[in-house]
């Protein structure tokens, strides 16, 4: 999930020297542990309410494919009207012309992409969701709702108003698991619901937020494409395939798995879903150590930069070593009591390892982008996609081990990428500007 990016409230030198990014730290961060806590509970309440793993089977299907499409396409939409609002309220001017920009090409990506799994509607409802047109159905309603919900967060985030900006991205976890507990209380046990359920979940709290007064923006000069979108077809492409990347693992093993592999798909899914973990201990990391990153670089305090990253690289390994270990060691356990689905150590472990590399792979994306390396980061991640799809391919006839390893090899593909990267970036002296580092701190394709 993205964090809201600095407002400046002045041009020049104070722009610099503050980020009040930390403001929004703590509603932000409570809002991350909510959706996080929402997401088990209803993977939870849902088995149980559909009657086990293999009815769940399509609602997991769903659940990945829409976090790989929605922040994919959604993200950079955010990412760049947070910005653009930021630097019109650093400059006095008034948003609406901005907004009414974003939102026209937001409307354009729903359609489009709906458009596209309307055509392959046939192939996707046979092959990923066992003949469940219901499901498809769900899908575009469920990427179509993420749209509004994106936006407003960009709205949000670059006008300063964080507690709505949490509101949104809290709730719809929190409204997703109060459905889902409505339908299992009056007995419905139909995976078409629950996946209704996926669908809507955003929209409630858009609502809510434009109903008090969050989304409201201000007339101002006339908004230009080139304002709103300098960086979006780089931004856009990357988080494509950064999201795709993250939900890469159930979407292919619901794709190679057999019929009668169904509970295995799901029982998988909940693995990825316990290797996940510390990517919410990484996002806190985050919101404590990427603002003074930002100072420095906005400086050109370039050592000081490289000093503070190397920190942050160490607090990653950290908690991406104690992931693997405690999912090595306890993770058997914990999914047994927790979902009561059987998964050895070892692929437990090896989930959580590639989660660990996406973590590093990630926390270097975002210094790249810092340093205006836009088309690098795209370009990593495209190269992390393309060795998911060998290593699948080529690493072993087990659906689930190849899946694995496919994982592992690509979060290692994207990292060592991005260190190229990285090295090339601080070595040719480029300086970053404030538009870069909003869009690095905000560039994060998790959502949950």
């Amino acid at each position: 999930m993205a964090l809201p990016p600095p407002t400046p409230e002045s041009a020049g030198a104070r722009s610099t020297e503050r980020t009040p990014l930390p403001e929004g730290t703590i509603p932000v961060g409570i809002a991350l542990m909510i959706a996080g806590v929402a997401t088990y509970a209803f993977f939870k309440i849902g088995n149980i309410a559909v009657g086990g793993d293999e009815e769940f089977e399509p609602i997991t299907s769903l659940w990945f494919a829409t976090f790989a499409l929605a922040p994919g396409f959604f993200l950079p939409l955010e990412q760049e009207l947070g910005r653009a609002l930021a630097h019109r309220r650093a400059l006095g001017q008034g948003t609406r012309p901005v907004v009414r920009k974003v939102v026209a090409l937001g409307v354009a990506l729903t359609l489009i992409v709906a458009s596209v799994i309307g055509v392959f509607s046939p192939l996707i409802s046979s092959s990923y969701f066992d003949g469940d047109w219901f499901m498809v159905v769900a899908l575009v309603l469920a990427f179509a709702a993420y749209a509004p919900a994106h936006l407003a967060r960009g709205v949000c985030s670059g006008s300063g108003r964080f507690r709505d900006y949490a509101i949104i991205m809290g709730s719809d976890g929190v409204v997703r698991i109060i459905l889902c507990i409505a339908l299992a209380v009056v007995g419905v046990s139909a995976a078409g619901a629950y996946g209704l359920a996926v669908a809507v979940s955003p929209l409630f709290a858009v609502a809510y937020v434009h109903r008090r007064g969050g989304l409201t923006t201000e007339d101002g000069p006339p908004a230009s494409w080139h304002e709103v979108t300098p960086n979006l077809g780089w931004l856009l492409l990357g988080s494509v395939f950064a999201a795709s990347l993250l939900n890469a693992g159930p979407i292919a093993a619901s794709l190679l798995a057999s019929e009668d592999q169904d509970a295995l798909v799901t029982q998988f899914s909940y693995g990825v879903l316990l290797a996940r973990i510390p990517l919410f201990l990484f996002q806190a990391v985050q919101a404590a150590l990427l603002p003074r990153l930002s100072r420095l670089a906005a400086r050109g305090e370039i050592d000081e930069f490289r000093s503070g990253l190397k920190r942050l690289m160490l607090v990653v390994l950290a908690v991406g070593a104690t992931g693997t270990t405690g999912a090595f060691l306890l993770g058997p356990w914990a999914i047994d009591v927790v979902y009561d689905a059987d998964l050895s150590g070892r692929t437990l472990a090896l989930l959580a390892f590639s989660s660990a590399c996406y973590m590093v792979a990630l926390a270097t994306a975002q210094a790249v982008i810092a340093l205006k390396g836009h088309a690098l980061v795209a370009l990593g991640w495209g190269v992390g996609v393309a060795t998911f799809v060998l290593g699948t391919w080529l690493s072993s006839d087990e659906v689930f081990r190849r899946v694995e390893i496919g994982l592992l090899a690509s979060s290692i593909g994207a990292m060592l990428s991005f260190g190229v990267a990285l090295r090339y970036k601080l070595l040719s002296g480029v300086v970053p500007d404030q538009d870069s580092l909003m869009d690095a701190i905000t560039d994060m394709p998790f959502e949950s």
